[in-house]
């Protein structure tokens, strides 16, 4: 049963070709995405220089906080320690803070913060993006 009005059977007509030429011009497309394995180490590299940006929600150790000047040389003399932690300088108004290290784990960061308190007494665990 076809229904018609002076402008039914023109309109139904156009939805109808219009459906049916869009449904046979739809295929099916594969998209390959490469990517060059230098970038994913290059984020790493990035990753490693500035740890104040963060993928997971870990714990750090902050060993000082104040002025920047010394927060400058309380971080190259932790440094000059040898530590195998990476250390940043944040600044968080008013003052500059030393974070170091970048642990998953809080029994991680404690860890390691008993070893920093003999050398930096007022060390405390942070978890910077809470």
């Amino acid at each position: 049963m076809i229904f018609c009005t002076r402008f039914g059977c023109l309109t139904t007509l156009v939805i109808g070709v219009f459906f049916n030429a869009r449904s046979s011009a739809q295929e099916i497309a594969s998209v390959t995405v490469t990517q060059d394995p230098k970038i994913e180490q290059l984020l790493k590299e990035k990753r490693r220089i500035n740890p104040s940006i963060t993928v997971n929600d870990g714990y750090k150790i902050q060993i000082y906080n104040g002025e920047s000047e010394a927060s400058k040389k309380v971080l190259a003399d932790f440094r000059k320690q040898s530590h195998n932690l990476d250390g940043t300088v944040i600044f968080n108004t008013p003052f500059y803070k030393v974070w170091v290290g970048n642990f998953k784990t809080r029994v991680e960061a404690e860890r390691n913060l008993a070893e920093l308190r003999k050398t930096y007494p007022q060390a405390l665990i942070i978890r910077p993006n809470k």
